[in-house]
């Protein structure tokens, strides 16, 4: 299966590095550089509303995208009626937008779970070294499925 932005990959039952055993990471990015993810199914321990500036938000869970850049937040949806400016990455999954427009929508109810992920972090590989893993056998390929990005169970295994 190609790897495309859309794909997901699970962490094969052989992954031993602790912060992918049990992770499903939907591919944003994949291109002759390398590629970049999300970790979907690992929440945070400290939901949005513990951020010192979204203190009046809802207890909005927030994920742990990865392992890289642990100081900025991401955020993938599915609403792109409501917020504009996101990038389309497979069939109805965005990448980003306007990111004030999102939490006003999670602070009024109007958007859920079922519509957003937001995640500290993401996942990066540089050119060829996302590949080299999956031909190891570290990572199972399953095709772009926005239920599995914005479920609450996505184990695979």
């Amino acid at each position: 299966m190609p790897i495309t932005p859309g794909t997901i990959c699970s962490a094969s039952p052989s992954m031993n590095d602790p912060h992918f055993i049990g992770a499903d990471i939907f591919i944003a990015e994949y291109n002759e550089q390398g590629a970049m993810g999300f970790i979907i199914n690992k929440i945070f321990e400290r939901p949005l509303n513990a951020l010192t500036e979204f203190a009046g938000s809802p207890a909005f869970p927030l994920y742990t995208g990865g392992p890289v850049d642990n100081e900025h937040l991401f955020f993938l949806h599915r609403r792109n009626d409501l917020i504009p400016g996101g990038t389309l990455l497979d069939n109805e999954v965005y990448l980003g937008g306007d990111f004030k427009q999102a939490i006003a929508y999670i602070n009024d109810k109007t958007l859920g779970q079922a519509g957003i992920k937001i995640f500290i972090g993401y996942c990066g590989w540089d050119r060829g070294e996302l590949e080299a893993e999956i031909e190891e056998g570290s990572w199972l390929l399953k095709a772009p499925n926005s239920d599995l990005v914005f479920g609450k169970s996505l184990s695979l295994f």
